[in-house]
Parts: structure tokens; C-alpha cells; sequence
């Protein structure tokens, strides 16, 4: 199933728009979501189009490991000081590879943008407002897509091809449950409640991340193409 973004709501102005002559499309879902595999058909097919694409994965920094390995040792982290953290992450990748070809008009595409920060520490027990609040210095995407994934199709996807699961990855530090698999499971069911709420609030394109890649691809080819300059 495919649902049109629900523009209506008062919570899309939590982050600005943008007045770049850019375009920026983001990608969030869960683990194995495939949300990766359509951004790199994406970038393809606009690169043929003409148009100077720009691919950004948002993945922990040398600091956040830092911290978590720490924390991990120490059996602890708190989750407002790594809520903090990653936002310090996010806004060194936005100034430096995001908001520069958004300023010289490039199509850049977010493997996971400001909207997996507020899923995560959501599920994490952080207050949205705070989450929120500390992300104003993002601008808001022209589409923001959510890739939409049971928990248990998630643990089966991201086990089939990485069968050892990370402490963090796998939710351990919160003491769900002492199988990292089951912990693994009652972690992407809490990311995906968050997601849930964020999807109807925030103008999200939600696409269902089972259905044929080639569906999924021409479906967002379709939206897309509404969204691009004319000039490319």
C-alpha cells in the first residue's frame, strides 16, 4: 500500500523549509527496510536525468563509537547525553555535505536524516519536544520518505545478511531482554511506534518496504519527478 503525505498537520513546521534551489529527499525505516537500494536506484536514475546527485549516509562518528564503546564498558549511557551527541553528529554532516549542494542546486539523497534521531530516542524514553528542539538547525525535506516494516520482517532481513548483532544495534544497553535477538525485536517495535507517529505528523511519503523493488522504485520515480527543478 502507498499513502500520499498528510500535509495538514501543525507539526511539519517543526523543522523550517528551505529556500535552497535544491532538492532534498530523505530515506528512514527500519533495519532492511531496502530504503539504501532505493536511493541508489534513485541516484541512477536522476544522474541520467542530468542532475548533480548528492548521497549522504547518516552513520555514527569516531566520537559517537567513542562514547558508546565507553558507555558500554561502564553499563550505562545516558540517553539524553547520546540524544545530544548525535545531534552535534548531524549538524557536522548537514553543514558540510548536506546544506552546500542544496545551496548550488544538487539533488541531495539522506540515508536517514533528523527523523531517525527523533524514532530513535524516542524509543530510547527521550521526550520529543527535547529531540525536537535540538534539531531546528535542519531544514525541512522537500520529501521525506519512510519505508514502512514489520519488527519481525526487520530481524529477519538484517539477520539473513549480518547475523551477529551489535550491543547498541541490538537494543542491550536498555535491558529489554538478555537475547540480543529478542532484544533486537523489542527494539525495532519501539523505533517503529515512534515512526508510526512521526509518519502522520511530519508529511511522510509512506512506501511498504515488501513490496517488489522495481514498484517501489517507479512509485517514488512518480513523486519525485513532480518535485525536481526544470532546469536539470
Amino acid at each position: 500500500m502507498f499513502a500520499e503525505p498528510n500535509t495538514q498537520t501543525k507539526k511539519t513546521s517543526f523543522l523550517p523549509a528551505h529556500s535552497h534551489p535544491g532538492r532534498l529527499i530523505t530515506a528512514e525505516g527500519l533495519d532492511g527496510s531496502g530504503k539504501s537500494t532505493q536511493l541508489q536506484l534513485l541516484s541512477f536514475w536522476l544522474k541520467a536525468e542530468g542532475y548533480e546527485v548528492v548521497t549522504i549516509e547518516w552513520t555514527p562518528s569516531h566520537l559517537i563509537k567513542r562514547a558508546l564503546k565507553k558507555g558500554k564498558k561502564q553499563g550505562l549511557v545516558d540517553p539524553l547525553v547520546l540524544s545530544v551527541l548525535y545531534a552535534a553528529d548531524m549538524a557536522e554532516l548537514y553543514d558540510r555535505d548536506i546544506l552546500p549542494p542544496l545551496q548550488r542546486g544538487a539533488i541531495v539523497l539522506a540515508d536517514r536524516y533528523v527523523y531517525t534521531a527523533l524514532a530513535r530516542d524516542m524509543a530510547h524514553g527521550v521526550a520529543r519536544d527535547w529531540v525536537e528542539c535540538i534539531y531546528q538547525f535542519a531544514v525541512r525535506p522537500d520529501l521525506a520518505v519512510y519505508f514502512h516494516l514489520s519488527a519481525e520482517t526487520s530481524v529477519a532481513r538484517t539477520l539473513s545478511g549480518h547475523p551477529h548483532l551489535k550491543y547498541y544495534q541490538a537494543g542491550m544497553d536498555m535491558g529489554l531482554s538478555d537475547d540480543p535477538v529478542a532484544s533486537f525485536q523489542a527494539f525495532q517495535q519501539r523505533i517503529l511506534t515512534a515512526y508510526e507517529a512521526l509518519r502522520s505528523d511530519c508529511a511522510m511519503l509512506t512506501l511498504d518496504a515488501t513490496m517488489p523493488i522495481k514498484y517501489i522504485q517507479r512509485s517514488l520515480r512518480t513523486t519525485i519527478e513532480q518535485l525536481l527543478p526544470q532546469d536539470g
